[in-house]
């Protein structure tokens, strides 16, 4: 099965007893990152078990510099005459009052039979304070705190475009009905509604042009500097501004199913699916906080045991371990990484679906790519006329004429060709549609026939073989066109590339990644195209399962991405360890079937995303390795007793915790080309 099956995918849930830190989640609203921090604080809104009340976030900081205050008035007036009572009673006074939710909060942990970083800092404090540390004790309280505060702050920031997102969301619609306008609340709008969007608005929800015409901003939503146009029957979207027009809109879709909603919804969804890394990570976070607790009794109690060293430095030095036991730099160092790139991703209009498929991305060896709707348009244009015996004007006229009654996608070609030429088209008589194969018709009393090789050959109408095996060797579609028996024209058409599709593969390629082709075109087709475009190879005339059968056998060696439409490439989709659909923007099909998607059809998205994964997987790298060298560093000094319980804090909290966020934000620097 693929790593990346769905079936898979689930949502984390708390172990209450495995936290290290021990906080207590009961009355905990789940988050984004879930309980991701190894430490176990829940970084939500609602979170009241992790030291300071994240309800009131600035009661909480207004009680943090209460005390940084009094621990600064303390700390200054040990410098003067006056008797340390005073400064000494001020210090432990702080301590209580700031350290009492950690207190409460470690004693609840320890009930249950966990020992968590809140009770290990308790006790750290009080027995600072009991050997006559009391500024220690007061500011390793005050700073942990700090670095919880810290910790909120670092997913709050990873989740701002989510926040931004929702913002977007307008709550009301005005309705057309009859000759009344009736402004109502979005979720009260049904499907099938008609609404009014003036110059500027905001567009409330997902719907089809009915009449007017417009420039919309869809910036918000898919990253395009420029406006889009949009005229009747066009599709817009919840979230969007109209620039200048005034627009009558079906409404497409209730509020809770726009693509707005999809989106958002989906990027939440996202922070609760684990990369391997972080996975790991958390796995070594519970075993880090019992291996600290083993190594501060060691500490505490070797010197004095076994070389008669004095019992006070021993206990400080072991406190000093105590208060580094919480893992939490280094399990935030993953998840606030990762929710920082999903949510820079979504602004530049690529929805990932899972922290899992950034590491993913970043292991890619090889892509393969869908042809028809992916790398092409899926719209055939008319690359030559050659006419016989005849103008080129009266081949295409003739040729209008005969398909001008089928909605082929060939028959849509020529008739475009033909208006735009200004080509009278005449009215054709006994038309036959020989299904496959092409049509004939009479006209001024002569057959004219129009279609593949198959119906010339049944007619017995010779024709110039070599001319037509050269044109399909070029990657075209060859029909022809004759007057009785004999032939009059040839036309040849091809599906256009979509921008930046060859400057893609090429920027793959140059990655030195293996990149190649996937389509049911004939073998001609499909090697012209490949060529132009610049594949590695290709794989010619499959059918969807056979397309499911090249990914299997790439993913036997390498680590595989398959890019497609999003519409009939599920399966191959579904197969590749990462699935990546094009155009999500109007397809639920496209949001439902991949693990990535490019909600334009804009290829150049690919390498943005490339390069968006490698360095989210460098910056974890750094905040990993840092993290480690600090507290084995602090480790080291502690148990050589040249380290401060302050310091410990300041560098292994405090300190770790900035780094880590500042380190994470730099990911959102990541833009797209």
């Amino acid at each position: 099965m693929p790593s990346h099956d769905h079936e898979h995918d689930h949502k984390h849930e708390h172990e209450e007893d495995a936290n290290p830190c021990g906080c207590d989640h009961g009355e905990v609203a789940t988050c984004g990152l879930d309980d991701s921090c190894g430490c176990g604080h829940d970084h939500g809104p609602a979170c009241t078990a992790c030291g300071p009340d994240h309800k009131d976030d600035d009661k909480g900081w207004n009680l943090l510099i209460a005390g940084g205050a009094v621990i600064g008035l303390s700390l200054l007036l040990h410098q003067t005459a006056i008797n340390s009572m005073i400064p000494n009673l001020l210090l432990v006074a702080t301590m209580i009052v700031v350290g009492y939710p950690l207190a409460k909060n470690g004693v609840k942990s320890l009930l249950r039979g966990s020992i968590g970083i809140n009770f290990l800092v308790t006790i750290a404090a009080i027995g600072a304070t009991l050997i006559g540390q009391y500024e220690e004790g007061a500011l390793v309280v005050f700073l942990f705190s700090v670095s919880l505060k810290l910790e909120v702050l670092a997913t709050d920031r990873a989740r701002h475009a989510i926040q931004a997102l929702m913002e977007l969301r307008p709550e009301v619609a005005t309705l057309k009905r009859e000759d009344d306008e009736v402004v109502v609340p979005v979720d009260q709008v049904l499907p099938g509604e008609v609404f009014i969007v003036k110059p500027g608005d905001r567009i409330p929800l997902d719907g089809i042009v009915l009449t007017g015409s417009t420039t919309v901003d869809q910036s918000t939503i898919t990253g395009e500097s420029f406006p889009i146009e949009k005229n009747p029957t066009d599709d817009i979207y919840a979230g969007t501004i109209n620039l200048d027009g005034y627009l009558t809109v079906e409404t497409k879709r209730a509020s809770t199913e726009t693509m707005l909603a999809s989106i958002l919804r989906m990027v939440q969804e996202a922070e609760g699916r684990r990369s391997p890394t972080e996975t790991f990570v958390n796995k070594f976070a519970k075993y880090y906080t019992p291996i600290i607790i083993i190594l501060a009794i060691i500490i505490a109690l070797t010197p004095p045991l076994i070389f008669n060293a004095p019992l006070i430095p021993s206990i400080y030095n072991s406190l000093v371990l105590l208060v580094i036991g919480c893992p939490c730099a280094l399990t935030i160092a993953t998840p606030v990484a990762m929710v920082s790139a999903i949510t820079s991703a979504s602004r530049n209009g690529v929805l990932v679906k899972g922290s899992n498929y950034i590491e993913s991305m970043n292991k890619a060896s090889a892509f393969t790519f869908d042809k028809t709707g992916t790398l092409t348009r899926g719209k055939l244009k008319i690359v030559d006329i050659i006419p016989y015996c005849a103008s080129r004007n009266t081949v295409l006229g003739i040729a209008a004429a005969l398909e001008a009654k089928s909605n082929h996608p060939i028959a849509t070609a020529i008739l475009e060709v033909a208006e735009n030429e200004g080509v009278k088209v005449a009215d054709v008589e006994e038309f036959k549609s020989r299904t496959g194969r092409g049509v004939e018709a009479h006209l001024d009393g002569k057959i004219y026939r129009i279609g593949s090789q198959r119906l010339f050959n049944e007619q017995n109408i010779t024709y110039e073989e070599s001319l037509i095996n050269s044109l399909e060797s070029e990657g075209k579609t060859v029909i022809m066109l004759s007057e009785d028996e004999k032939i009059i024209g040839v036309f040849s058409l091809m599906d256009q590339s979509r921008t930046n599709a060859k400057e893609t593969i090429l920027e793959l390629r140059r990655k030195g990644l293996k990149v190649e082709m996937l389509t049911g075109d004939n073998e001609a087709t499909a090697k012209a195209i490949a060529t132009e475009l610049g594949f590695n190879g290709y794989h010619a005339n499959l059918l969807p399962d056979e397309k499911v059968g090249v990914i299997e056998k790439l993913r036997e060696k390498e680590t595989v991405v398959m890019v497609g439409d999003g519409v009939n490439d599920a399966p191959a989709l579904a197969a590749a360890d990462v699935g990546i659909a094009m155009g999500g923007l109007g397809s639920d099909i496209a949001l439902e079937t991949a693990d990535i998607v490019l909600l334009e059809d804009d290829l150049s998205k690919i390498s943005y995303l490339l390069k968006l994964s490698r360095v989210t997987m460098t910056r974890i790298r750094e905040n990993i390795i840092i993290s480690l060298f600090v507290k084995l560093a602090i480790v080291f000094l502690g148990a050589l007793g040249t380290i401060s319980l302050w310091m410990a804090v300041i560098l292994g909290d405090v300190g770790l915790t900035l780094l880590v966020i500042l380190n994470s934000i730099r990911i959102s620097r990541v833009k797209p080309t």
